[in-house]
């Protein structure tokens, strides 16, 4: 049975890869920081060795955005680093590797959907460590491995915006919500999905950067709107720019991601973004 380890099982694409994981007929090893330290190259050897690893899905980030601005070599430590270790251990034994990174490699001023090619130039210490760990990885060349890309990641698991909106609309009777960033969500489970369906189909010789969010293009503020909508919550959802609302890391103010190259390559269908809402909202218990 093929044989794979899943770095930062706890997050939010992690949690969702052990939940599909009974439908596919793989032997997964779901680490987090306490069982695998990914930061050590020697720990990364050892548990490929003793475990017989064929492919590595790192679904591991330091993803707190304004706190790696004052926290940039613990960022640096889990975004580049261990990538950097987890893709010399790949190649030496000849492991298929699936990174997970981020649309905020780029500097958010575009004016048409993000392909691969596009020229990177983060804002901000987590975009920067992000892009360095691609960087290590593509100059390491891991064969039949690839990069994958994302944006405004929620889940039933763990903290983001659908669960914090839920939350704040049920406590709250107005909210204002920024208009000016605009994107597509992706849940987790969706991206899990396509990650386990695709590895058998890895035969590439060089890394491959691929971007992959739900169909559709929207603001944070019409997101929240649709999730009091769904969840009929009676919450005034405001929209505010986003100087309103300041930050120490500065956010992408244009964040879609063309999907062309994934869909194309692999023969996958990407959910509209509202119907994958509208599924997560379900298992929470929260679709009315």
């Amino acid at each position: 049975m093929h044989n794979i380890l899943v770095t930062g099982s706890n997050g939010q694409v992690g949690s969702e890869l052990q939940s599909l994981s009974p439908a596919y007929e793989y032997n997964f090893y779901f680490t987090d920081r306490e069982s695998l330290d990914i930061t050590d190259p020697l720990a990364i050897e050892e548990f490929v060795r003793n475990n017989e690893i064929e492919t590595i899905i790192n679904a591991a980030a330091y993803t707190a955005v304004d706190k790696a601005q004052e926290d940039e070599d613990a960022a640096d430590s889990v975004n580049h680093l261990a990538t950097q270790y987890l893709s010399e251990t790949a190649k030496k034994h000849a492991i298929k590797l699936i990174h997970i990174s981020t649309d905020y490699v780029f500097d958010g001023k575009n004016y048409r959907p993000y392909i691969e090619t596009d020229p990177t130039e983060p804002n901000g210490v987590y975009g920067r460590t992000k892009l360095l760990g691609e960087e290590a990885m593509l100059r390491i060349n891991p064969k039949h491995s690839l990069i994958i890309r994302t944006s405004w990641v929620y889940s039933s698991f763990g903290a983001n915006f659908v669960k914090t909106m839920l939350r704040l609309g049920k406590e709250r009777e107005e909210l204002g919500v920024i208009f000016d960033q605009v994107g597509t969500p992706t849940y987790a489970r969706d991206l899990a999905k396509v990650i386990l369906d695709i590895i058998p189909q890895l035969h590439n010789d060089n890394v491959e950067i691929y971007h992959y969010s739900n169909e559709g293009v929207l603001s944070w503020y019409d997101f929240a709107k649709e999730i009091m909508r769904m969840a009929k919550i009676e919450c005034a959802i405001k929209p505010i720019e986003t100087k309103e609302y300041p930050t120490p890391a500065t956010r992408p103010h244009y964040s879609l991601l063309n999907k062309a190259k994934i869909k194309n390559d692999f023969k996958i269908d990407i959910p509209y973004w509202k119907d994958s809402l509208d599924r997560c909202l379900k298992i929470l218990g929260e679709r009315r």
